[in-house]
């Protein structure tokens, strides 16, 4: 028997082809509007979904699906996902943890380097003739402090990363400090931005994280800090940083992330001490294939009446 599964997100050539062979047959909704047009036939086919924590499913998408069993998120985050809707349906909801830990860990390094040394700008010059005129004096990273918002698998990767191959001091911030690790653990994210040379916002998305970076932490980062984003956008208050860079009360920012995504604030476009990609952290060919090997074994598991491989914390 063929099982119907609705996916909010492209898949790159190949993968189809792998939810064919495993008995399951796809249906793509990647727009706003084609979610909110779904066919009634096919709806009531529906009996897993595929999706990510930025765009998630809720409790009234839910409502659409009377044959929903499952709910797959490709990646850790599941904040859009309406979970206490999904259990009282008796839902499973799952997610992706570990799976994309060391390409976002790669970028994250690749953005500090990026808006500390101006390798944007640097190669923009080259191309426009300007190879003399623009070889500025850039800072270093090595030595600098670093301070982490959110010490999860993400955050501990990167701190490894910066601590051993750049010699970094580490601090971080969590709502409860971590008895076992060896960094230094501030009590609010004011304080940890105030000591840090560079703040990296490692946080998962959701209600409680919303605007956690405010003008009062930009302020507290000050003129010589950077800020780096590869959490979700809404960690961060875009007009008290589009304000902090435009009056360089901060030294730069590097987002892969921004409230409101695909849409970016257009004030942002003309920083020239922001660095800016389209949520790509998280994607490699690694990456993407242990997302969807996990996301196959998840709807695997459940189908064949076994519990799934990674539900979603209680």
């Amino acid at each position: 028997m063929t099982i119907a599964l609705l996916s909010h997100i492209e898949l790159d050539a190949g993968y189809p082809g792998r939810f064919e062979a495993a008995g399951f047959c796809l249906y793509f909704a990647t727009s706003p509007e084609q979610r909110a047009n779904l066919d009634p036939q096919i709806a009531r086919q529906i009996r897993g979904v595929l999706t990510i924590g930025s765009i998630g499913l809720s409790a009234t998408e839910m409502e659409v699906l009377p044959a929903l069993e499952i709910i797959c998120a490709q990646g850790v985050g599941f904040e859009h996902i309406d979970v206490a809707a999904a259990r009282q349906r008796g839902i499973h909801v799952t997610n992706g943890p570990g799976t994309n830990n060391a390409s976002v860990a790669d970028h994250t390094l690749a953005l500090m380097l990026a808006i500390t040394r101006r390798i944007p700008q640097f190669d923009a010059a080259v191309r426009t003739g300007e190879w003399k005129k623009t070889r500025w004096n850039t800072p270093g990273m090595a030595g600098k402090r670093l301070g982490i918002i959110g010490l999860g698998n993400i955050g501990a990767l990167i701190a490894r990363r910066a601590s051993g191959g750049f010699d970094m001091e580490i601090g971080y911030h969590n709502r409860r400090q971590q008895e076992d690790s060896p960094y230094r653990y501030f009590l609010t994210t004011t304080d940890l931005a105030e000591w840090a040379d560079y703040l990296v916002v490692a946080t998962p998305g959701g209600k409680n994280t919303v605007r956690l970076v405010d003008a009062a932490v930009l302020h507290a980062l000050g003129p010589e800090g950077f800020l780096i984003n590869i959490a979700r956008g809404s960690v961060v208050d875009s007009a008290a940083l589009i304000a902090s860079l435009h009056n360089k009360a901060i030294a730069g920012a590097a987002l892969d992330v921004v409230d409101g995504e695909p849409q970016v604030p257009p004030e942002m476009f003309t920083l020239d001490n922001l660095v800016l990609t389209p949520h790509v952290a998280g994607r490699s060919p690694e990456s993407v294939e242990n997302m969807l090997t996990l996301v196959l074994a998840n709807l695997e598991a459940h189908f064949s009446g076994k519990p799934v491989m990674t539900p979603v914390p209680e």
